[in-house]
């Protein structure tokens, strides 16, 4: 089955389930975040996950779904926190109720998600439940060290790496493992599709602070430079403080304590000690190390060949889109 096939059996899921009804203003922000599109990257990986040991993915399906609505909820109260106004070109939730709403939209959303699971055979659910709450609380951890990083005068590589597994990776890790659960795979091969996911999203993630530098603005889709404008904490940041010279670090942390400034001379000036201490090239180096690693573990994995080789397309194939 074609990965446009699974696309089109998640969005019918989607409006298939209604999420709740009354009052409307606490559930028709579920439903309108849900149906303002997105990758459905989660989701996919759960039923290629699952491809790999059956046939068939519509038993997978409705689960496939549960994940796709935690990674919604995670958005509605992300949005909140960063004050966002658009999510995937429209008005986000908070902006379009309110705050509370969202809050409460949210909360709701996270519950439905375990009801979603309910059906489940019992020798399944407790594992799928154990594994998801172990992921869905890393993610808030993410999260939590992701704004303190904001008021740390320092992060290392290592904090970095560990913030972005918890915060994003996790997530395709707990899709690709779920996959595998659902179809009775044995845990050796749950957990290398599990290290699998977790290695690319790492990698995801790093290709996503190179190309915020260093993206063609037309493909890239938003501003390119803006972690440099907000002064954010990426690998390409804290590698740079870590490699400067005395000049290069005075200069960086000019431009970090700077208050008013030019965008554009900002943007520049950061970017060419970037480049002056290689910085593009080193990022480029470990996005591969997390990716070859994460194929590794990919080729471990027992399944059909031939489902394998499309997984191993689709994953590659958001490679190639990305960079």
């Amino acid at each position: 089955m074609a990965i446009d096939e699974y696309k089109h059996l998640i969005e019918q899921e989607i409006q298939h389930q209604n999420f709740g009804k009354e009052p409307d203003s606490l559930y028709e922000p579920i439903r309108y975040l849900m149906n303002i599109g997105g990758k459905r990257m989660r989701p996919l990986l759960v039923l290629l996950g699952y491809s790999l040991f059956k046939k068939s993915v519509k038993q997978a399906i409705p689960y496939a779904v549960a994940v796709e609505a935690f990674h919604n909820f995670t958005l509605m109260h992300d949005d909140i926190m960063d004050n966002a106004p658009l999510r995937r070109g429209n008005v986000t939730v908070h902006e379009k109720w309110n705050v509370n709403t969202a809050i409460l939209s949210g909360d709701v959303m996270l519950v439905k998600v375990y009801d979603m699971f309910l059906s489940l055979k019992p020798e399944t659910l407790k594992a799928v439940i154990k594994s998801f709450n172990m992921c869905a609380a890393e993610v808030c951890e993410g999260q939590q060290w992701d704004m303190e990083f904001e008021t740390m005068n320092e992060v290392t590589v290592a904090q970095y790496i560990d913030m972005i597994r918890q915060k994003t990776a996790v997530l395709l890790g707990f899709s690709l493992e779920l996959g595998g659960m659902l179809a009775s795979a044995s845990k050796a091969d749950c957990k290398a599709l599990r290290e699998f996911g977790v290695n690319i999203g790492i990698g995801f993630q790093l290709m996503d602070d190179l190309l915020d530098a260093y993206a063609d603005p037309k493909k890239f889709g938003k501003q390119v430079g803006g972690d440099i404008l907000a002064n954010k904490k990426t690998f390409l940041l804290i590698t740079a403080l870590e490699r400067a010279n005395r000049q290069q670090h005075a200069e960086l942390k000019q431009w970090l304590q700077t208050k008013k400034f030019n965008k554009q001379a900002k943007v520049k000036a950061v970017k060419q000690i970037f480049s002056d201490l290689q910085i593009p090239e080193l990022t480029e180096g470990k996005i591969k190390q997390y990716f070859d690693k994460g194929f590794k573990q990919l080729e471990r994995v027992d399944g059909n060949k031939s489902a394998k080789k499309t997984l191993r397309d689709f994953t590659e194939g958001l490679i190639a889109r990305q960079s």
